[in-house]
């Protein structure tokens, strides 16, 4: 055994290496104050696509960021190599505050909430009038979406050939929703693609839809033929669509200023994380009138004070009706 007496050194004595590293630990985070601006495209297993001054770069998450995720839409500050060659790979260092947010859970029991989309202006929410049938409960729950999240709505009628849309606008027409109605014919010649267009012109819409009701199709007709993506066919047994878009695309428009987001064809859309009480936020002719409810209150119940509102001419009653509708989806499933 070796001893240590009064004429060891320095040099005699080994010191355990720490196995942490050397470095001290600290909190302090690098600032990154000459970060790039960018925004994200697509997101493909861990990897980002974001465009950094015109140009698209492949990017991670830092880890500094911990568990929080970027999304398409969302404003991220970049750093690392950022020229876009071949195998080069960025890392994203912060997120943006956001300015709106698309969410969804899985169905209403499914306590995990999905952010489709950051910082849209717009939510186009894609319906056939036939082949396959239209969907009022889901087009419902995307209103409610739409509205919690902070985005306007827009609806697009597809296949008008097929069948009228008079049913269907009268549904939703005291919400004064916009509305494009458009034909197989009207799309394939473009006539379609310049009426929707103008809803788009300079902002970033997200477009939503169940899958085959003609929603890919239609962002093909808004982007450049180099960047259009995959469409699918109906199934003649089942009447659905088949999902040919597997994530979320921000695509620039043609013709236009602007972005579409195209995302993938949904079957549910569940309103697990929608707080009811955001939605009358929507409605601001019959939010005044809640002064007087009670509280927590639902706005469908006997002590609503909306009611007496209505009465009293401050409001139409079809908007009530329509805020009740939109209110109690959440209790409902989609084809009831």
């Amino acid at each position: 055994m070796r001893r240590y007496g009064k004429h060891t050194d320095e040099d005699d004595i080994r010191t355990r290496p720490n196995r942490r590293g050397n470095r001290p630990r600290t909190n302090i985070r690098p600032k990154h104050e000459d970060a790039a601006e960018g925004v994200v495209l697509t997101v493909d297993r861990g990897r980002l696509t974001c465009l950094v001054e015109g140009r698209t770069i492949v990017a991670m998450k830092a880890r500094e960021l911990g568990r929080k995720a970027a999304v398409v839409g969302d404003r991220v500050a970049l750093v690392g190599d950022l020229s876009g060659t071949k195998d080069t790979l960025a890392r994203i260092v912060r997120i943006e505050k956001r300015t709106s947010v698309l969410r969804r859970t899985a169905d209403d029991d499914d306590p995990y909430e999905r952010v489709v989309v950051a910082n849209a202006d717009q939510l186009a929410i894609v319906t056939a009038l036939a082949d396959p049938e239209p969907r009022p409960r889901l087009i419902d729950r995307c209103l409610v979406a739409a509205y919690d999240g902070g985005l306007s709505p827009l609806l697009v009628m597809t296949k008008s050939d097929l069948a009228p849309p008079d049913e269907l606008l009268e549904l939703y027409g005291a919400l004064d929703i916009p509305y494009v109605v458009t034909s197989r014919e009207e799309l394939e010649n473009g006539d379609a693609a310049d009426r929707v267009r103008e809803h788009l012109d300079g902002k970033v819409t997200a477009f939503v839809g169940h899958s085959g009701v003609g929603k890919t199709t239609l962002v093909n007709a808004l982007v450049s033929e180099e960047l259009r993506r995959e469409t699918g066919r109906v199934n003649a047994v089942t009447g659905r669509g088949r999902h040919t878009t597997t994530s979320a695309l921000a695509l620039p428009l043609t013709g236009a200023a602007g972005w579409v987001v195209d995302t993938p064809g949904v079957r549910s859309f569940g309103l697990a994380h929608i707080d009811p009480s955001r939605v009358i936020h929507a409605f601001p002719d019959l939010e005044p009138g809640t002064e007087g409810c009670p509280r927590a209150c639902s706005h469908d119940e006997p002590d609503c004070a909306l009611d007496e509102w209505v009465a009293e001419g401050h409001a139409d009653p079809a908007r009530l009706y329509s805020l009740r509708r939109l209110l109690a989806t959440r209790e409902r499933k989609e084809g009831d």
